[in-house]
């Protein structure tokens, strides 16, 4: 299990990983925010991760155990499959307590922190986000800023010095209404420091720039405009939006119980459901582990990703109709986890039901 476990976390988070690094690199998250994110989004993958990891590890581990007559010698000498299902129900309990842990209150508890990081992150401008000493795009590559240094300068905040802004062709048309717009040339900034003011009626941002040459014209021709300004401020964007977190899945969970909102309702019984996988997966994992010792244990395991897929997907879809109000909270999530129950119980009383889920038998 924590083998699975480490290596479905390594894809996971590595992929997520680049996600964020793309969205610092695009200038919309600071880079220093990044190990935070990773580091409170971590109880997520662990709800997805955990419960498909033990759910191998016991095809695996048993799967060994039957192809190698091991499990033969042992049902042989007197255990039986309802004393095989009982150990392995002991040895869950220790997932479910871990399982219980990261649901109810470590889950809830890093995603509030996410929320609170990308709020901040809201109210940072461009001269937050860029690091001294690299180039960086910024306005879906339409501009180009550079920094020599940074520093903070008590009440006006971070300042920027010895900046260089490049501002493409297209920057300039959409910062310009007339039709001289449509033949303005690329346009260079040097300025000697940069810090951002915002606008308090309006709320819009600008990089204000002191002591600046302003360099005009299209590389490879000698028709250049050279002006030189005290002040100069350039608009920036709006703030990024990032994903909308429901207000729900920061709660925690005592404020859920009880309640008689269906978003509330849906939360709760979702964060119970992620607890209930364990013995649930367990009871379907120990007859399926079942192989023949020409099957080999890894025959079952694309069944298993597809059983586990499909009962995780079950578990979102209903939530959200129970959240939506398209199922009553009574039924909720339950009948997924019965119908899955079901399933356990027939593999467990008919073990040759196992044998079509494996991948067939080698030669």
């Amino acid at each position: 299990m924590a083998a699975v476990t480490l290596i479905l976390l390594i894809v996971g988070l590595t992929s997520r990983f680049i996600q964020y690094l793309g969205q610092a690199v695009a200038g919309e998250l600071a880079s220093e925010v990044l190990l935070l994110l990773m580091f409170y989004r971590l109880p997520d993958f662990f709800l997805v991760i955990v419960p498909l990891a033990f759910f191998l590890g016991i095809l695996l581990v048993y799967g060994r155990m039957y192809a190698e007559s091991e499990m033969v010698v042992l049902l042989g000498s007197g255990m039986s499959q309802r004393h095989l299902l009982a150990l392995t129900f002991l040895t869950s309990i220790a997932v479910i307590i871990f399982m219980a842990a990261i649901s109810l209150s470590i889950a809830p508890w890093g995603v509030r922190n996410t929320e609170q990081l990308k709020q901040n992150q809201e109210q940072l401008t461009e001269i937050d986000l860029i690091v001294a000493g690299q180039f960086q795009s910024f306005n879906d590559g339409s501009r180009v800023t550079y920094a020599e240094r940074t520093n903070i300068v008590p009440e006006a905040g971070r300042q920027l010095g010895n900046v260089f802004v490049a501002l493409s062709t297209e920057s300039r048309e959409n910062g310009q209404s007339d039709a001289r717009s449509e033949t303005a040339p690329p346009r260079i900034l040097l300025a000697q420091n940069a810090r951002p003011v915002i606008d308090i009626e309006t709320g819009a941002r600008f990089m204000r720039l002191e002591n600046v040459y302003q360099y005009d014209g299209t590389p490879g021709q000698g028709d250049f405009s050279i002006a030189q300004f005290d002040v100069q401020s350039i608009l920036l964007p709006e703030p990024t939006e990032f994903e909308e977190i429901l207000e729900e899945e920061s709660l925690a969970t005592l404020d859920l119980i009880g309640s008689d909102q269906a978003e509330h309702q849906a939360e709760f019984q979702w964060r119970l459901s992620t607890i209930l996988l364990i013995p649930v997966i367990t009871l379907i994992a120990v007859p399926m582990s079942q192989v023949d010792p020409r099957q080999g244990r890894y025959s079952k395991l694309i069944s298993a990703a597809i059983i586990y897929a499909t009962y995780f997907l079950l578990l979102q879809l209903t939530r959200d109709m129970v959240a939506e109000g398209e199922l009553n909270a009574a039924v909720g999530l339950w009948w997924v986890h019965a119908l899955f129950i079901t399933v356990g119980i027939l593999l467990f009383r008919y073990p040759d039901l196992s044998r079509y889920l494996s991948l067939g038998r080698t030669t």
